[in-house]
């Protein structure tokens, strides 16, 4: 990913958002806003001649240096190619290469509603190890979270 792609990744943000199922934000960050809240590493977008897919990343979860091998998943596809199987490249690339960048957490705060995200945690390899009741609020509406976690098999765990 690159600084020309924020667009791109912007828009398909965007249309996440629009799901309502996708994710607890209602509004798009600015570029700078999204590059601080993301590791500068791991940053990946599937293009086709010229345009984005889709595009994952990820998040630190702590500013504490204990948490620095743990990071949160953020992976969204655009709406004209979901269901291609873009989302099991993404999530497979961001898995080698987090753990490439010595992480060995990798963790995803999912909608029970998001059927597709959470077949594709699956397919990865997450489990799922809880359910946030009433999290917090969308549209004015109390919501869960399902927490997906996939531990490395190659970095840090003993």
């Amino acid at each position: 990913m690159h600084i020309d792609d924020m667009p791109g990744v912007l828009a398909i943000y965007r249309e996440g958002i629009s799901t309502g199922i996708a994710t607890f934000e209602k509004e798009i960050p600015s570029a700078e806003n999204w590059d601080s809240g993301h590791l500068k590493s791991c940053r990946i977008v599937a293009c086709e001649e010229n345009t984005i897919m889709g595009w994952a990343a990820l998040s630190p979860v702590s500013g504490r240096c204990i948490y620095g091998g743990v990071a949160e998943v953020s992976i969204y596809i655009g709406k004209t190619f979901r269901g291609a199987g873009i989302g099991k490249i993404l999530m497979d690339r961001l898995i080698d290469e987090s753990e490439v960048q010595g992480i060995w957490t990798l963790q995803s705060g999912v909608f029970p509603e998001n059927a597709a995200s959470i077949h594709l945690h699956e397919h990865a390899g997450f489990r799922l190890i809880g359910k946030r009741v009433k999290i917090a609020r969308l549209d004015g509406i109390w919501r869960d979270n399902l927490l997906f976690e996939k531990r490395s098999t190659r970095v840090g765990i003993d």
